[in-house]
């Protein structure tokens, strides 16, 4: 809002989004000058209401950022014991053996941890240094100075009514002005799509993909667990329908930390990724788990696919891009973390470099050149190709053609494949309905299997229902008249959270396009699958969405 008067604050550096990536970043500045002026902003509710990853842990940011981890009681203590990786049939399973793997597929001396848990403690750690950390504090707006860098952000605006206008309650929020500017936002983040495509960033990069991961964690019988545990399987029940697996890793406590990855470049507009989720708990290995158990959180999210070629720079006049915003997910590792961590250290180390040369709101070149070439670049170079041949080819492509590559990197240093393109974004790969008949799931029985609406109530997740959504339609009338005669609206299938739906009249006539935001666990989804690309996802007023506790 133009009218708005706000308070200002002046910081060094401003981080946008306390995930491993942020906060990293704003320990590492600490580190270097501690009188260094750093906050952090996050949207969610407490440091680690919005984080949810797998996750097995490579350890190596955390040794580069904090060498003496262990005796600060990091909570990471579930070393991997056992490594397995199935590929599934309907009813039975193949064992691949472990041997003819590339050693960075290998699991020996990762973690099975909490995340969320993990960023808590971060948090813990840079508020010990003197970072200043902000929850419920969504940044809805950037600032621009004068000569078009990014200046600042607008956080804390709460209160607008659904119609735009200011509330009773309304507060305004404030401008937080940085020499520098982090947006370490996650996948998909709102502020850094602005900052791609103002400043053209992805100009000379592949077009991003994306999976949609979600996951569940159960309490499992004593006897059904294997502390330390991590298994990895694919093919069923997707098959020929889309790309993607499953992970099931035994954490501490008798949990079970169980998921499931569809990439979100799939044909059939019929895909309910989701419901396939939940039909993968019924096959014979992973049910043998978790009979007896109960499942006790739900979440989902969107994660970055596209690997090596698809980040685009990570720099910008005032700012960089940090971790998921910028695309660092090993794709083959199923791990981004730990590249998540390097890149927080990498920006915080060229931006006081700049700050003690007297530099301010430029570009941060060395950040771009340490990305690329350091640890993080050569851990996605490594394995680049395994997503495009995945996406052409198939499963089998993937696994032996992506084998091969790897192993050739591992020995020489190069590709076999070179550099292969990714080419279509994901919601152009979106096929009419037509082509494909509806796929007929199971019905959901409530021991192993549930429902959506019943899974998001343990997400916890919750929104002011008077605020305006923050899921905007660029064209209001698209999805009934283009996407549910052409696609089948596949927003009813794609969300896994129950967002949207085609509602009718009782005879069946009227269609019309329901947004439920108040359901919406934040996973973005529906801004990079709609096939018209027509949503766009913004954040909501600070503290709202889901709140995981140890996702």
């Amino acid at each position: 809002m133009a009218d708005v008067e706000r308070e200002s604050m002046e910081y060094d550096v401003v981080i946008v989004g306390a995930g491993p990536a942020g906060l990293s970043a704003a320990i590492r500045l600490k580190q270097l000058h501690p009188e260094r002026e750093v906050v952090v902003l996050e949207k969610g509710s407490e440091v680690g209401a919005h984080i949810l990853s797998g996750a097995v842990l490579d350890p190596c940011g955390l040794d580069a950022l904090i060498p003496d981890w262990k005796e600060r009681g990091a909570p990471v203590t579930t070393e991997v014991t056992e490594d397995r990786f199935l590929v599934l049939g309907e009813a039975g399973q193949l064992k691949l053996p472990n041997w003819p793997m590339p050693p960075l597929l290998h699991n020996h001396g990762n973690y099975i941890v909490s995340m969320g848990n993990v960023c808590r403690w971060l948090a813990e750690q840079a508020e010990e240094l003197g970072v200043e950390i902000f929850p419920g504090f969504a940044c809805s707006e950037l600032i621009y100075g004068e000569n078009g860098e990014v200046k600042g952000v607008i956080a804390g605006e709460f209160g607008i009514e659904k119609d735009g206008t200011k509330g009773p309650n309304y507060e305004p929020g404030m401008e937080l002005h940085g020499k520098y500017v982090f947006l370490s936002e996650g996948v998909r983040g709102s502020l850094s799509k602005q900052v791609i495509a103002r400043y053209g960033l992805d100009a000379n990069s592949e077009p991003q993909k994306y999976g949609l991961g979600m996951k569940e964690i159960w309490e499992v019988k004593p006897e059904n667990h294997k502390l330390g545990q991590v298994t990895h399987t694919m093919g069923w029940p997707l098959g020929g329908n889309a790309g993607g697996g499953s992970f099931m890793y035994h954490a501490e406590n008798n949990q079970v930390f169980i998921g499931f990855v569809v990439h979100l470049n799939y044909e059939n507009p019929h895909l309910f990724p989701y419901m396939e989720f939940q039909r993968f708990k019924h096959h014979p290995e992973v049910a043998a788990v978790l009979e007896g158990g109960k499942r006790v959180a739900y979440g989902a999210r969107a994660i970055t696919e596209g690997g090596y070629q698809s980040i685009p720079k990570v720099t910008f006049p005032g700012g960089a891009l940090l971790g998921c915003s910028a695309g660092l997910v090993n794709v083959p590792r199923i791990k981004g973390n730990h590249n998540a961590m390097l890149s927080g250290k990498a920006a915080a180390e060229a931006a006081h470099e700049a700050l003690e040369a007297g530099r301010g709101s430029d570009e941060l070149f060395g950040y771009e050149q340490e990305l690329r070439t350091g640890p993080v670049g050569k851990d996605l170079k490594a394995v680049r190709n395994v997503k495009p041949l995945w996406s052409k080819y198939g499963i089998i492509a993937s696994l032996l053609g992506g084998a091969a590559d790897m192993w050739a990197h591992t020995l020489t240093g190069f590709n076999i494949f070179g550099t292969l393109k990714h080419g279509k974004n994901d919601a152009q790969s979106t096929a009419p309905a037509s082509r494909f008949a509806p796929i007929d799931y199971p019905k959901p029985d409530g021991k192993l299997s549930f429902d959506r609406l019943t899974n998001v109530s343990f997400s916890a997740t919750n929104h002011a229902e008077e605020q305006p959504s923050h899921l905007k339609l660029k064209d209001p009338s698209l999805p009934i008249s283009v996407n549910l005669p052409k696609y089948a609206e596949p927003a009813q299938r794609y969300c896994p959270a129950g967002v949207y739906e085609v509602i009718r009249d009782e005879d069946g006539s009227n269609p019309r396009f329901q947004i439920n935001a108040q359901n919406c666990v934040h996973c973005k989804t529906c801004d990079i699958k709609d096939p018209s690309e027509n949503i766009v996802w913004a954040v909501p007023q600070g503290g709202e969405g889901p709140n995981y506790p140890n996702m």
